[in-house]
């Protein structure tokens, strides 16, 4: 078993979820929406000795990682191969809620650098991008058959990549003549397409179009909102939810929904009598969201980017509570 991947904002999610007070001293139930390699569920049971832990992720590669690495703890701990949307989704009601729920958003070093699957152009390999790779349409289907303007528009949401015409254009040029299956091909197209002052910059200029592919093929945005809301509910009451963001459209979307969920009201002005119950469903416990420390970014560096919000539940919200968060 070898470990590639650091967990992000580890001391910081143990000090914010942490299961304190009489309430939890003997029991306390924890779910990992996205376990990765296990490494924040690791610590969790490590700290908290009455802490049983629930781990979901839908890649089962990685998570046989994770059962070696968790084996230690035996009968705490618990695994869910499957996404966290549809977990949350099909949650059966009578079975027991969670006092703690953590999302940690981010793709996980070993899909970089072990899997194999193209998610970086550090390495020629077969363009796939599929967290699931028993289900759903890969990179390679998409770079070589999505419409230009299709492709352009979905490299620029995603990313905010202001080249992305010209990268667009350059794929469907270059597709017309020779299929395009490899990160190191689509790298080099990507990189011929964009200005010769742009190809030096502190970021390879392929580093957003890769980005904007992988939460293209997994959905990575277009199910958080729903998944949120879900997870949130099912969460028991006084509990809290944590979530680890690592770009902008993602911290969008929770800091909407987290937002929503700590309003009074969130009825249209247009409604004459309230609707959604005029009391908060959660207080924010991070009122600004939680960064990495100048130590922890030179010895990790994927959490330059993380961000980390919390909430507490006070009462279960309704769809209404949805007004306003996007999603993608």
């Amino acid at each position: 078993m070898q470990i590639v991947h650091t967990p992000v904002l580890l001391n910081e999610c143990l000090s914010y979820l942490s299961p304190i007070g009489e309430k939890y001293e003997h029991d306390t139930f924890m779910i990992d929406s996205t376990l990765g390699e296990g490494g924040h569920s690791f610590n969790f049971l490590q700290k908290y000795p009455a802490l049983h832990v629930l781990g979901v992720d839908a890649d089962s590669v990685i998570q046989k990682t994770a059962r070696e690495r968790l084996a230690l703890f035996e009968d705490r701990m618990s695994f869910y191969n499957g996404w966290f949307y549809d977990f949350y989704k099909n949650y059966p009601m009578d079975k027991r809620h969670p006092d703690l729920i953590l999302f940690d958003l981010g793709i996980s070093v070993f899909h970089y650098e072990k899997s194999g699957r193209g998610f970086s152009f550090r390495y020629d390999e077969k363009l796939d991008m599929r967290l699931d790779t028993s289900t759903g349409i890969t990179a390679e289907d998409i770079i070589n058959s999505m419409p230009e303007q299709e492709l352009a528009d979905m490299i620029y949401l995603y990313s905010d990549e202001k080249y992305s015409r010209r990268i667009a254009a350059s794929i469907v040029k270059s597709r017309k003549t020779a299929h395009i299956c490899s990160t190191k091909s689509l790298a080099d197209i990507i990189y011929n397409a964009v200005p010769s002052s742009y190809r030096h910059g502190q970021i390879h200029p392929a580093t957003r179009t890769f980005q904007a592919l992988r939460i293209r093929v997994n959905g990575e945005l277009r199910y958080l909102p729903e998944s949120l809301h879900n997870a949130f509910n099912i969460l028991s009451d006084d509990g809290k939810m944590g979530v680890i963001t690592f770009h902008s459209l993602e911290d969008r979307i929770v800091k909407n929904y987290f937002r929503n969920l700590g309003k009074q009201c969130v009825c249209s002005k247009e409604i004459p009598t309230c609707i959604c119950g005029g009391t908060p469903c959660a207080q924010i416990i991070t009122r600004k969201p939680i960064t990495a420390t100048e130590q922890e970014i030179a010895q990790n560096s994927p959490s330059r980017s993380a961000k980390l919000r919390v909430i507490r539940k006070i009462r279960n919200a309704g769809q209404e509570r949805l007004i306003g968060v996007e999603s993608m």
